[in-house]
Protein backbone atom coordinates (compact mmCIF):
# COMPACT_ATOMS: atom_id res chain seq x y z
CA UNK A 1 0.00 0.00 0.00
CA UNK A 2 2.90 2.33 0.77
CA UNK A 3 4.44 1.76 -2.66
CA UNK A 4 1.09 2.43 -4.31
CA UNK A 5 0.71 5.69 -2.43
CA UNK A 6 4.28 6.69 -3.30
CA UNK A 7 3.76 5.76 -6.97
CA UNK A 8 0.56 7.81 -7.14
CA UNK A 9 2.25 10.83 -5.55
CA UNK A 10 5.15 10.50 -8.00
CA UNK A 11 2.62 10.39 -10.80
CA UNK A 12 0.96 13.56 -9.54
CA UNK A 13 4.30 15.33 -9.44
CA UNK A 14 5.45 14.12 -12.88
CA UNK A 15 2.16 14.89 -14.62
CA UNK A 16 2.06 18.32 -12.98
CA UNK A 17 5.54 19.01 -14.37
CA UNK A 18 4.45 17.78 -17.80
CA UNK A 19 1.47 20.13 -17.64
CA UNK A 20 3.85 22.99 -16.84
CA UNK A 21 5.92 22.14 -19.93
CA UNK A 22 2.85 22.14 -22.17
CA UNK A 23 1.70 25.45 -20.70
CA UNK A 24 5.19 26.90 -21.30
CA UNK A 25 5.06 25.77 -24.93
CA UNK A 26 1.64 27.33 -25.47
CA UNK A 27 2.73 30.60 -23.85
CA UNK A 28 5.62 30.86 -26.34
CA UNK A 29 3.70 29.97 -29.47
CA UNK A 30 4.50 33.40 -30.97
CA UNK A 31 8.02 33.79 -29.55
CA UNK A 32 10.63 34.14 -32.29
CA UNK A 33 13.30 31.45 -32.10
CA UNK A 34 11.52 29.44 -29.39
CA UNK A 35 12.09 25.69 -29.48
CA UNK A 36 9.29 23.59 -28.08
CA UNK A 37 10.09 21.21 -25.25
CA UNK A 38 8.97 17.69 -24.56
CA UNK A 39 9.00 16.10 -21.09
CA UNK A 40 10.85 12.80 -20.94
CA UNK A 41 9.23 10.60 -18.27
CA UNK A 42 10.90 7.43 -17.00
CA UNK A 43 9.73 4.82 -14.45
CA UNK A 44 11.27 5.01 -10.99
CA UNK A 45 13.36 2.14 -9.70
CA UNK A 46 11.13 -0.53 -8.11
CA UNK A 47 11.18 -1.59 -4.47
CA UNK A 48 12.12 -5.27 -4.10
CA UNK A 49 10.71 -7.23 -1.16
CA UNK A 50 11.84 -10.78 -1.27
CA UNK A 51 10.81 -12.22 -4.56
CA UNK A 52 8.34 -9.42 -5.21
CA UNK A 53 9.00 -6.13 -6.97
CA UNK A 54 6.77 -3.09 -6.45
CA UNK A 55 6.75 -0.11 -8.79
CA UNK A 56 7.33 3.34 -7.35
CA UNK A 57 5.86 5.52 -10.05
CA UNK A 58 7.40 7.88 -12.56
CA UNK A 59 9.81 10.83 -12.66
CA UNK A 60 10.62 13.60 -15.08
CA UNK A 61 14.08 12.69 -16.33
CA UNK A 62 14.70 15.78 -18.47
CA UNK A 63 13.20 18.36 -20.79
CA UNK A 64 14.03 17.64 -24.41
CA UNK A 65 14.25 20.58 -26.81
CA UNK A 66 13.18 19.47 -30.28
CA UNK A 67 15.94 20.71 -32.57
CA UNK A 68 17.39 19.49 -35.85
CA UNK A 69 21.08 20.56 -35.88
CA UNK A 70 21.40 19.99 -39.64
CA UNK A 71 18.35 22.15 -40.30
CA UNK A 72 19.69 24.89 -38.01
CA UNK A 73 22.96 24.79 -39.98
CA UNK A 74 21.13 25.14 -43.29
CA UNK A 75 19.09 28.04 -41.92
CA UNK A 76 22.24 29.88 -40.90
CA UNK A 77 23.87 29.23 -44.27
CA UNK A 78 20.87 30.48 -46.23
CA UNK A 79 20.58 33.50 -43.93
CA UNK A 80 24.18 34.36 -44.86
CA UNK A 81 23.35 34.01 -48.54
CA UNK A 82 20.26 36.19 -48.24
CA UNK A 83 22.16 38.86 -46.31
CA UNK A 84 24.82 39.00 -49.02
CA UNK A 85 22.29 39.15 -51.86
CA UNK A 86 20.15 41.78 -50.15
CA UNK A 87 23.12 44.10 -49.62
CA UNK A 88 24.36 43.51 -53.17
CA UNK A 89 20.96 44.19 -54.71
CA UNK A 90 20.51 47.47 -52.84
CA UNK A 91 23.90 48.71 -54.02
CA UNK A 92 23.36 47.59 -57.61
CA UNK A 93 20.01 49.35 -57.73
CA UNK A 94 21.77 52.56 -56.72
CA UNK A 95 24.34 52.04 -59.47
CA UNK A 96 21.54 51.40 -61.95
CA UNK A 97 20.03 54.78 -61.09
CA UNK A 98 23.44 56.39 -61.65
CA UNK A 99 23.69 55.05 -65.19
CA UNK A 100 20.13 54.99 -66.42
CA UNK A 101 18.51 57.77 -64.41
CA UNK A 102 18.58 61.53 -64.69
CA UNK A 103 21.77 61.68 -62.63
CA UNK A 104 23.90 60.63 -65.58
CA UNK A 105 22.42 61.12 -69.06
CA UNK A 106 25.75 60.21 -70.69
CA UNK A 107 24.08 58.53 -73.65
CA UNK A 108 21.85 61.54 -74.29
CA UNK A 109 24.80 63.91 -73.84
CA UNK A 110 26.83 62.00 -76.44
CA UNK A 111 23.92 62.13 -78.89
CA UNK A 112 23.33 65.85 -78.30
CA UNK A 113 27.02 66.62 -78.80
CA UNK A 114 27.15 64.94 -82.20
CA UNK A 115 23.81 66.54 -83.13
CA UNK A 116 25.35 69.95 -82.39
CA UNK A 117 28.17 69.16 -84.83
CA UNK A 118 25.63 68.36 -87.53
CA UNK A 119 23.88 71.66 -86.89
CA UNK A 120 27.18 73.56 -87.08
CA UNK A 121 28.00 71.94 -90.42
CA UNK A 122 25.07 73.86 -91.95
CA UNK A 123 26.70 77.20 -91.06
CA UNK A 124 30.31 76.74 -89.83
CA UNK A 125 30.85 80.49 -89.40
CA UNK A 126 27.94 80.94 -86.97
CA UNK A 127 29.25 81.83 -83.53
CA UNK A 128 25.89 80.89 -82.07
CA UNK A 129 26.08 77.35 -83.46
CA UNK A 130 29.73 77.13 -82.45
CA UNK A 131 28.77 78.09 -78.91
CA UNK A 132 26.12 75.37 -79.08
CA UNK A 133 28.86 72.81 -79.76
CA UNK A 134 30.91 74.04 -76.80
CA UNK A 135 27.83 73.95 -74.59
CA UNK A 136 27.07 70.38 -75.69
CA UNK A 137 30.72 69.43 -75.07
CA UNK A 138 30.50 70.96 -71.59
CA UNK A 139 27.28 69.08 -70.89
CA UNK A 140 28.96 65.85 -72.01
CA UNK A 141 31.85 66.47 -69.63
CA UNK A 142 29.41 67.30 -66.83
CA UNK A 143 27.49 64.07 -67.47
CA UNK A 144 30.69 62.06 -67.06
CA UNK A 145 31.68 64.10 -63.99
CA UNK A 146 28.26 63.55 -62.42
CA UNK A 147 28.21 59.80 -63.04
CA UNK A 148 31.73 59.43 -61.65
CA UNK A 149 30.82 61.54 -58.61
CA UNK A 150 27.77 59.40 -57.90
CA UNK A 151 29.85 56.23 -58.07
CA UNK A 152 32.39 57.76 -55.70
CA UNK A 153 29.61 58.84 -53.35
CA UNK A 154 28.09 55.38 -53.45
CA UNK A 155 31.48 53.83 -52.68
CA UNK A 156 31.85 56.20 -49.69
CA UNK A 157 28.37 55.29 -48.45
CA UNK A 158 29.14 51.60 -48.79
CA UNK A 159 32.34 52.17 -46.85
CA UNK A 160 30.40 53.81 -44.01
CA UNK A 161 28.02 50.86 -44.06
CA UNK A 162 30.97 48.49 -43.81
CA UNK A 163 32.14 50.25 -40.64
CA UNK A 164 28.62 50.17 -39.17
CA UNK A 165 28.18 46.49 -39.99
CA UNK A 166 31.48 45.60 -38.32
CA UNK A 167 30.18 47.47 -35.27
CA UNK A 168 26.97 45.41 -35.36
CA UNK A 169 29.02 42.21 -35.54
CA UNK A 170 31.09 43.33 -32.56
CA UNK A 171 27.88 43.94 -30.61
CA UNK A 172 26.58 40.41 -31.21
CA UNK A 173 29.70 38.32 -30.57
CA UNK A 174 30.15 39.31 -26.87
CA UNK A 175 26.47 38.54 -26.24
CA UNK A 176 26.90 35.07 -27.74
CA UNK A 177 30.06 34.50 -25.69
CA UNK A 178 28.25 35.55 -22.50
CA UNK A 179 25.40 33.14 -23.28
CA UNK A 180 27.95 30.37 -23.80
CA UNK A 181 29.18 30.96 -20.26
CA UNK A 182 25.67 31.09 -18.78
CA UNK A 183 24.63 27.92 -20.61
CA UNK A 184 27.75 26.09 -19.43
CA UNK A 185 27.12 27.18 -15.83
CA UNK A 186 23.56 25.84 -15.89
CA UNK A 187 24.45 22.60 -17.63
CA UNK A 188 27.29 21.96 -15.15
CA UNK A 189 24.71 21.79 -12.33
CA UNK A 190 22.22 19.91 -14.54
CA UNK A 191 19.81 22.82 -14.84
CA UNK A 192 17.67 23.46 -17.92
CA UNK A 193 19.34 25.98 -20.26
CA UNK A 194 16.99 25.63 -23.22
CA UNK A 195 15.76 29.25 -23.04
CA UNK A 196 19.34 30.52 -23.23
CA UNK A 197 20.15 28.09 -26.04
CA UNK A 198 17.19 29.48 -27.98
CA UNK A 199 18.39 33.03 -27.37
CA UNK A 200 21.89 32.11 -28.50
CA UNK A 201 20.49 30.51 -31.65
CA UNK A 202 18.57 33.69 -32.46
CA UNK A 203 21.72 35.79 -32.04
CA UNK A 204 23.69 33.42 -34.26
CA UNK A 205 21.04 33.80 -36.94
CA UNK A 206 21.36 37.59 -36.65
CA UNK A 207 25.14 37.28 -36.90
CA UNK A 208 24.77 35.02 -39.95
CA UNK A 209 22.86 37.75 -41.74
CA UNK A 210 25.90 40.02 -41.31
CA UNK A 211 28.91 37.78 -41.99
CA UNK A 212 29.73 34.22 -43.03
CA UNK A 213 29.67 32.11 -39.87
CA UNK A 214 30.71 28.54 -39.19
CA UNK A 215 29.38 27.00 -35.96
CA UNK A 216 31.70 24.49 -34.29
CA UNK A 217 30.29 22.40 -31.44
CA UNK A 218 32.78 21.59 -28.67
CA UNK A 219 32.44 19.83 -25.34
CA UNK A 220 32.64 23.22 -23.64
CA UNK A 221 30.07 25.01 -25.80
CA UNK A 222 30.26 26.43 -29.28
CA UNK A 223 32.86 28.33 -31.25
CA UNK A 224 32.13 30.64 -34.16
CA UNK A 225 34.52 31.40 -37.01
CA UNK A 226 34.23 32.86 -40.47
CA UNK A 227 34.30 30.37 -43.34
CA UNK A 228 38.05 31.02 -43.62
CA UNK A 229 38.70 30.25 -39.97
CA UNK A 230 38.88 33.74 -38.47
CA UNK A 231 37.71 33.37 -34.84
CA UNK A 232 34.65 35.31 -33.72
CA UNK A 233 33.63 33.45 -30.56
CA UNK A 234 35.39 30.70 -28.60
CA UNK A 235 33.28 29.50 -25.68
CA UNK A 236 33.12 32.49 -23.29
CA UNK A 237 35.56 34.64 -25.31
CA UNK A 238 34.72 36.93 -28.22
CA UNK A 239 37.09 38.41 -30.77
CA UNK A 240 36.46 41.92 -32.04
CA UNK A 241 36.91 42.88 -35.67
CA UNK A 242 38.36 46.30 -36.45
CA UNK A 243 38.44 48.63 -39.43
CA UNK A 244 41.41 50.65 -40.62
CA UNK A 245 41.61 53.25 -43.37
CA UNK A 246 43.73 52.03 -46.27
CA UNK A 247 44.98 53.55 -49.51
CA UNK A 248 42.15 55.31 -51.29
CA UNK A 249 40.40 56.25 -48.06
CA UNK A 250 38.38 53.04 -47.72
CA UNK A 251 38.23 50.88 -44.61
CA UNK A 252 39.75 47.42 -44.51
CA UNK A 253 38.48 44.81 -42.04
CA UNK A 254 41.01 43.31 -39.64
CA UNK A 255 41.06 40.48 -37.14
CA UNK A 256 43.92 41.42 -34.88
CA UNK A 257 46.68 42.44 -37.28
CA UNK A 258 45.41 40.32 -40.19
CA UNK A 259 43.55 41.94 -43.08
CA UNK A 260 40.55 39.67 -43.73
CA UNK A 261 38.68 41.99 -46.10
CA UNK A 262 39.12 39.70 -49.08
CA UNK A 263 38.11 36.62 -47.08
CA UNK A 264 34.59 37.77 -46.20
CA UNK A 265 32.26 36.35 -48.82
CA UNK A 266 28.78 36.15 -47.30
CA UNK A 267 26.34 38.03 -45.14
CA UNK A 268 25.63 41.73 -45.41
CA UNK A 269 29.30 42.57 -44.92
CA UNK A 270 30.31 40.25 -47.76
CA UNK A 271 27.80 41.89 -50.09
CA UNK A 272 28.91 45.41 -49.18
CA UNK A 273 32.58 44.58 -49.67
CA UNK A 274 31.94 42.84 -52.97
CA UNK A 275 30.14 45.84 -54.44
CA UNK A 276 32.51 48.41 -52.93
CA UNK A 277 35.73 46.65 -53.89
CA UNK A 278 34.76 44.86 -57.12
CA UNK A 279 31.62 46.06 -58.85
CA UNK A 280 31.88 49.82 -58.27
CA UNK A 281 35.56 49.93 -59.34
CA UNK A 282 34.68 47.93 -62.47
CA UNK A 283 31.93 50.40 -63.36
CA UNK A 284 34.22 53.34 -62.64
CA UNK A 285 36.91 51.79 -64.84
CA UNK A 286 34.45 51.35 -67.72
CA UNK A 287 33.29 54.94 -67.30
CA UNK A 288 36.89 56.16 -67.33
CA UNK A 289 37.63 54.02 -70.37
CA UNK A 290 34.71 55.55 -72.27
CA UNK A 291 35.57 59.12 -71.24
CA UNK A 292 39.26 58.70 -72.12
CA UNK A 293 38.54 56.98 -75.43
CA UNK A 294 36.00 59.58 -76.47
CA UNK A 295 38.16 62.54 -75.42
CA UNK A 296 41.26 61.15 -77.14
CA UNK A 297 39.45 60.40 -80.40
CA UNK A 298 37.71 63.79 -80.48
CA UNK A 299 40.96 65.60 -79.66
CA UNK A 300 42.76 63.78 -82.48
CA UNK A 301 40.01 64.69 -84.95
CA UNK A 302 39.84 68.29 -83.73
CA UNK A 303 43.59 68.81 -84.04
CA UNK A 304 43.38 67.77 -87.71
CA UNK A 305 41.38 70.91 -88.61
CA UNK A 306 41.62 74.69 -88.46
CA UNK A 307 39.67 77.22 -86.44
CA UNK A 308 37.76 80.27 -87.64
CA UNK A 309 40.99 82.28 -87.64
CA UNK A 310 42.84 79.73 -89.78
CA UNK A 311 44.97 78.48 -86.89
CA UNK A 312 45.58 74.76 -86.41
CA UNK A 313 43.13 73.02 -84.11
CA UNK A 314 44.04 72.22 -80.51
CA UNK A 315 42.62 69.71 -78.03
CA UNK A 316 38.84 70.01 -77.63
CA UNK A 317 38.95 68.34 -74.19
CA UNK A 318 41.67 68.42 -71.58
CA UNK A 319 43.71 65.28 -72.38
CA UNK A 320 43.03 62.41 -69.94
CA UNK A 321 45.80 61.10 -67.69
CA UNK A 322 47.88 58.15 -68.80
CA UNK A 323 45.86 54.96 -68.64
CA UNK A 324 42.61 56.91 -68.39
CA UNK A 325 42.45 56.61 -64.59
CA UNK A 326 40.03 59.23 -63.27
CA UNK A 327 39.16 60.38 -66.80
CA UNK A 328 35.41 60.58 -66.18
CA UNK A 329 35.79 62.69 -63.04
CA UNK A 330 38.34 65.02 -64.65
CA UNK A 331 36.81 65.42 -68.12
CA UNK A 332 36.48 69.09 -69.10
CA UNK A 333 36.40 71.25 -72.23
CA UNK A 334 39.80 72.70 -73.14
CA UNK A 335 38.64 75.72 -75.17
CA UNK A 336 36.21 78.48 -74.29
CA UNK A 337 36.19 80.67 -77.41
CA UNK A 338 33.78 79.34 -80.06
CA UNK A 339 36.06 80.78 -82.76
CA UNK A 340 38.68 78.20 -81.77
CA UNK A 341 36.52 75.29 -82.93
CA UNK A 342 38.42 73.62 -85.78
CA UNK A 343 35.55 73.11 -88.23
CA UNK A 344 37.61 73.68 -91.38
CA UNK A 345 39.83 71.08 -92.99
CA UNK A 346 41.83 73.53 -95.12
CA UNK A 347 41.90 76.75 -93.11
CA UNK A 348 39.22 78.38 -95.24
CA UNK A 349 36.72 80.39 -93.20
CA UNK A 350 33.27 78.89 -93.50
CA UNK A 351 34.57 75.44 -94.44
CA UNK A 352 33.05 72.47 -92.61
CA UNK A 353 35.35 69.69 -93.83
CA UNK A 354 36.78 68.82 -90.43
CA UNK A 355 33.34 68.62 -88.83
CA UNK A 356 32.79 65.44 -90.81
CA UNK A 357 36.04 64.05 -89.38
CA UNK A 358 34.96 64.91 -85.83
CA UNK A 359 31.44 63.58 -86.41
CA UNK A 360 32.87 60.30 -87.71
CA UNK A 361 34.04 59.51 -84.17
CA UNK A 362 30.39 58.68 -83.44
CA UNK A 363 30.68 55.55 -85.57
CA UNK A 364 34.26 54.58 -84.82
CA UNK A 365 35.21 51.61 -82.62
CA UNK A 366 37.25 53.68 -80.20
CA UNK A 367 36.44 51.99 -76.86
CA UNK A 368 37.08 48.31 -76.38
CA UNK A 369 36.45 47.67 -80.05
CA UNK A 370 33.02 49.31 -79.86
CA UNK A 371 31.38 52.57 -80.86
CA UNK A 372 30.92 55.03 -77.96
CA UNK A 373 27.15 54.64 -77.68
CA UNK A 374 27.37 50.87 -78.14
CA UNK A 375 29.92 50.68 -75.33
CA UNK A 376 27.73 52.78 -73.05
CA UNK A 377 24.60 50.79 -73.92
CA UNK A 378 26.45 47.59 -73.14
CA UNK A 379 27.52 49.06 -69.81
CA UNK A 380 23.92 49.95 -68.94
CA UNK A 381 22.79 46.48 -70.01
CA UNK A 382 25.44 44.86 -67.81
CA UNK A 383 24.36 46.86 -64.76
CA UNK A 384 20.71 46.05 -65.43
CA UNK A 385 21.48 42.38 -66.01
CA UNK A 386 23.51 42.12 -62.80
CA UNK A 387 20.69 43.81 -60.89
CA UNK A 388 18.01 41.54 -62.37
CA UNK A 389 20.05 38.39 -61.77
CA UNK A 390 20.75 39.39 -58.18
CA UNK A 391 17.06 40.16 -57.61
CA UNK A 392 16.15 36.72 -58.98
CA UNK A 393 18.76 35.07 -56.76
CA UNK A 394 17.42 36.97 -53.75
CA UNK A 395 13.86 35.84 -54.50
CA UNK A 396 15.08 32.24 -54.74
CA UNK A 397 17.00 32.59 -51.48
CA UNK A 398 13.96 34.03 -49.70
CA UNK A 399 11.85 31.11 -50.96
CA UNK A 400 14.40 28.58 -49.72
CA UNK A 401 14.60 30.36 -46.37
CA UNK A 402 10.80 30.30 -46.00
CA UNK A 403 10.78 26.58 -46.76
CA UNK A 404 13.50 25.96 -44.19
CA UNK A 405 11.59 28.06 -41.66
CA UNK A 406 8.49 25.95 -42.32
CA UNK A 407 10.52 22.78 -41.79
CA UNK A 408 11.92 24.16 -38.55
CA UNK A 409 8.45 25.16 -37.42
CA UNK A 410 7.16 21.63 -38.03
CA UNK A 411 9.94 20.23 -35.84
CA UNK A 412 10.69 22.92 -33.28
CA UNK A 413 7.65 25.18 -33.43
CA UNK A 414 4.63 24.96 -31.15
CA UNK A 415 1.51 23.25 -32.50
CA UNK A 416 -1.50 24.40 -30.49
CA UNK A 417 -3.47 21.31 -31.53
CA UNK A 418 -0.71 19.00 -30.36
CA UNK A 419 -0.25 20.88 -27.10
CA UNK A 420 -4.01 20.82 -26.48
CA UNK A 421 -3.95 17.04 -26.89
CA UNK A 422 -0.98 16.82 -24.52
CA UNK A 423 -2.80 18.95 -21.94
CA UNK A 424 -5.79 16.59 -22.03
CA UNK A 425 -3.50 13.54 -21.75
CA UNK A 426 -1.49 14.96 -18.84
CA UNK A 427 -4.67 16.15 -17.11
CA UNK A 428 -6.25 12.70 -17.39
CA UNK A 429 -3.11 11.07 -16.01
CA UNK A 430 -3.01 13.59 -13.17
CA UNK A 431 -6.67 12.95 -12.30
CA UNK A 432 -6.11 9.19 -12.37
CA UNK A 433 -3.13 9.52 -10.01
CA UNK A 434 -5.23 11.72 -7.73
CA UNK A 435 -7.93 9.02 -7.61
CA UNK A 436 -5.29 6.47 -6.64
CA UNK A 437 -4.13 8.74 -3.80
CA UNK A 438 -7.75 9.16 -2.69
CA UNK A 439 -8.34 5.42 -2.81
CA UNK A 440 -5.19 4.64 -0.83
CA UNK A 441 -6.17 7.26 1.76
CA UNK A 442 -9.59 5.63 2.07
CA UNK A 443 -8.02 2.22 2.58
CA UNK A 444 -5.65 3.60 5.21
CA UNK A 445 -8.60 5.18 7.03
CA UNK A 446 -10.36 1.81 7.04
CA UNK A 447 -7.30 0.08 8.47
CA UNK A 448 -6.92 2.73 11.17
CA UNK A 449 -10.60 2.42 12.13
CA UNK A 450 -10.29 -1.37 12.44
CA UNK A 451 -7.70 -0.89 15.14
CA UNK A 452 -9.95 1.21 17.35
Amino acid sequence: MDSGFYAACAGLRAQSQALDVAAHNVANVSTTGFTRQRPVLIPNDPVVLGRLSFGTGVSLQKLESLRDPILELRLNQETQNQGQLDATLGALQQAQVTFSGTNSGIGDAITRFFDSLQQLSTDPSSLGLRQGVLTAAGNLATAFNSASHHLQTQSSNLDLNVVQTVGDINTLTPQIAALNQQIANLENVHEDASALVDKRGTLIRQLSSLIDVSVIQTEHGIALTTSNGTPLVAQERSFQLTTQIATGGIHKVFSGTVDITGQINAGKLGGLLNVRDTKIPALQSSLDQLAAGLATALNTAHRAGFDLNGAAGTDLFVPPAAGGVGAAAALSVAISDPAFLAASSDGTAGSNGNLAVISAVHDQAIVGGQKPLDFYSRLIFQVGSDTSNTAADLDASQLILRQLEDQRSSISGVSLDEEAANLVRYQSAYQAAARVVSTVNSLLDTVVNLGR
